[in-house]
């Protein structure tokens, strides 16, 4: 038995139809195009920059200013933040270490999972905690970090950071100058992959 609607209704009804196809398909349409056009939210996006190839350390045996050798582990998931400055670094060193010190504090639970990696000899007045391991001056442990010395353009008012994985590989760059808190969001978002 077929049912015949008045042409009005059966009209209204594929309008319907079609409304529904296109706001589907254009919506598909648009994240698709959003997608291979490398759009990413705001949320989405590192604030430091991701090195791509990420500089690997792993053949590499730092050893502490104790003279024991730190060793990477990547079975216990731990992240490090390392920190390389230049020979005499006083006031802007300072200020980074209490800066580290405040990122690593606000890490709350997840701060036993962070450690602060100081390449070289600590100036006087820097802020130290729990996280920190002082490593000995290593010349090819800092030759192996990306521009270490800084790029061409970037501000000399501060020394880089590097976010190393568990494994040894240096995956993110905070050029000098840099806001901590792009630093904060970034290990945050990592950590919560441990």
């Amino acid at each position: 038995m077929t049912v015949d609607l008045p042409r009005a209704q059966r009209d209204r009804n594929r309008m319907l139809l079609v409304l529904i196809v296109v706001l589907f398909l254009g919506s598909a349409l648009v994240a698709g195009a959003l997608r291979f056009s490398g759009w990413r939210p705001s949320g989405m996006q590192n604030r430091g920059e991701l090195l791509d190839p990420p500089a690997d350390l792993r053949a590499l045996s730092p050893r502490l200013a104790g003279g024991d050798s730190y060793a990477w582990r990547p079975a216990e998931r731990r992240w490090r933040i390392l920190v390389a400055p230049p020979a005499g670094c006083a006031a802007p060193c300072v200020e980074l270490a209490r800066e580290l010190d405040l990122v690593w504090q606000l890490f709350g639970r997840n701060a036993d999972h962070v450690d602060i990696l100081w390449l070289g000899a600590v100036p006087d007045g820097a802020v130290r905690n729990a996280a920190w391991r002082v490593l000995e001056a290593d010349p090819a442990l800092r030759a192996a970090l990306p521009r270490v010395d800084g790029a061409p353009g970037e501000a000399d008012n501060g020394v880089p950071a590097y976010v190393v994985d568990p494994n040894g590989f240096v995956i993110l760059r905070y050029a000098p100058g840099f806001d901590p808190g792009h630093l904060r969001s970034d290990m945050a978002r990592l950590l919560k992959l441990k």
